[in-house]
C-alpha cells in the first residue's frame, strides 16, 4: 500500500484539507478541518496505507493568511 498524506491548510479566511494535490472542504475552524482529515486518515489506515497528517501551528501559517 501507499502513503496517504493529509495537511490542514489555510484557504483565505477558512481551512481546507490538502490531499493528492487538491484542497478539499471549506471549514470555519482549523479543528473542523482536522476532524475531517482524521476521518479520512482513519479510512486510509483501515485500507492498509501509511498515513501522514500535518496540522501547522498558527505561527507557521500567519504569513500565508490573507
Amino acid at each position: 500500500m501507499g502513503v496517504a498524506q493529509y495537511e490542514v491548510v489555510p484557504v483565505g479566511k477558512f481551512w481546507g484539507v490538502q490531499h493528492d494535490g487538491r484542497i478539499n472542504g471549506e471549514y470555519s475552524t482549523k479543528e473542523a478541518a482536522f476532524e475531517s482529515a482524521a476521518v479520512a486518515a482513519s479510512m486510509a489506515i483501515h485500507q492498509g496505507h501509511e498515513v501522514h497528517l500535518r496540522v501547522p501551528s498558527e505561527s507557521s501559517v500567519m504569513g500565508s493568511r490573507t
